[in-house]
């Protein structure tokens, strides 16, 4: 099939949960920051007091907007796998007399991949599943906890289904029981409310690129009373962050993701409503022209914005492939050697056939209503065209049964 190529600046926008445009705002309050010398370490001259001042007070301004109670619990890093990395390394090396971790199958990698190495190194780690709605069992994770628990990292909302997890619930498991909670929100952040104290929360990751801010900024936060949480360096050098992460703090990026983050809490609560405006009109008319569609996730719980389908007998490639003019993104995760199905999907126990003919599409800030119109005309139009092309779908009116079909990846 041959792909007409479409200019990027004409493609509708449609995958804001991988990344998000940077906002003309943020932009313009980091370029006197990339004008000038800023280096917030340089203590002896005007141009350090200025940059250690302007990263100081986006420091504030985090803080505040997650409910810390102090701006030294933020420890800024280069994004929220960075920060996941720093909360899960930093913790077990200083909590060396335990050995247990809790999380979630549908995690992030930047979760999954360091429980993984963990697990390498001796460490016992207990991946807890999801309902087919994809939220995970409290009790569940009330009865795992042990006495050599160190953390348990879940994440607020997930990158690829939207589902809100429990967080306060799990934060008050946590409590009581007197291991770590750590939560991944760099999709929640700015989108939803997250509060550490209400939440219970002892660390917490967020990213800059995912809230219309930079790419390379993010933090950490890491508390520091009731309990007081202690993490050892993953990076070593001149100390900076109060010794949790050498290295010269970027302070454009910084001012950038402040800025960012300003904007994501003044419109939340309106943003919000538009964005799930235009995600419920894409429901319902998926729902009316093309009944076979079957939305992966809880509907009710989730982020407003984000959601994932699948088209039955069409492989989610071919999709992406047939809307060449729209960004969006595959329920598959691509690799060297083959085309796997989504581990996220597989956990709700979604059916192989299912997993690969998903998509998902993140609805933002920039999207207008004409673009998502515009994008269901596309769909509508692609589908039963695609499905006609199907060898699943010929394979099935032929009377084979899919279920006994041997599928082979490699």
């Amino acid at each position: 099939m041959s792909i007409p190529h479409t200019p990027l600046q004409d493609k509708i926008y449609l995958d804001n949960n991988a990344t998000t445009k940077m906002d003309p705002a943020v932009l313009e309050a980091m370029v006197p920051f990339f004008n000038m010398p800023c280096n917030m370490h340089s203590g002896t001259h005007e141009f350090g007091w200025n940059a250690k001042k302007s990263v100081d007070n986006v420091r504030e301004r985090i803080a505040q907007y997650i409910g810390a109670k102090s701006s030294r619990e933020i420890v800024f890093t280069s994004g929220a796998t960075e920060s996941n990395n720093l909360a899960i390394f930093g913790t077990s090396r200083f909590y060396k007399n335990k050995k247990h971790i809790v999380t979630v199958k549908t995690e992030h990698k930047a979760v999954l991949d360091p429980c993984r190495y963990l697990e390498s190194q001796g460490y016992d780690v207990t991946y807890l599943g999801v309902n087919e709605r994809g939220m995970i069992d409290v009790d569940e994770l009330k009865s795992v906890i042990r006495e050599d628990t160190i953390l348990v990292s879940v994440m607020m909302a997930n990158n690829e289904i939207g589902v809100i997890q429990p967080v306060k619930e799990i934060g008050e498991v946590c409590r009581e029981k007197g291991v770590l909670f750590h939560s991944d929100v760099a999709q929640a952040f700015g989108k939803i409310p997250v509060n550490v104290e209400e939440m219970n929360i002892d660390l917490l990751s967020i990213s800059g690129h995912k809230i219309y801010g930079p790419m390379g900024a993010g933090a950490l936060y890491v508390r520091r009373k009731n309990p007081r949480v202690h993490v050892l360096p993953v990076v070593f050098g001149g100390g900076q962050e109060r010794g949790m992460r050498s290295g010269t703090v970027a302070t454009p990026l910084i001012i950038g993701l402040g800025k960012a983050a300003d904007i994501c809490i003044e419109t939340m609560a309106e943003e919000a409503k538009r964005v799930k405006k235009l995600s419920n009109l894409v429901v319902s008319t998926l729902k009316k022209k093309i009944p076979s569609i079957v939305f992966n996730g809880d509907m009710e719980n989730r982020l407003p914005g984000l959601l994932n389908f699948s088209f039955p007998y069409i492989e989610g490639e071919s999709i992406i492939l047939s809307l060449n003019s729209v960004a969006l993104s595959s329920g598959s995760a691509c690799t060297s050697e083959s085309l796997e199905s989504s581990y996220v999907l597989k956990a709700l126990g979604v059916d192989e056939i299912l997993a690969h003919s998903s998509i998902r599409i993140g609805i933002g800030r920039f999207n207008t209503e004409e673009e998502v119109l515009l994008f269901l005309d596309l769909i509508c139009d692609r589908i039963p065209k695609l499905l006609d092309m199907s060898p699943l779908w010929e394979m099935v009116q032929s009377g084979i049964d899919l279920n006994e079909v041997v599928w082979d990846h490699d």
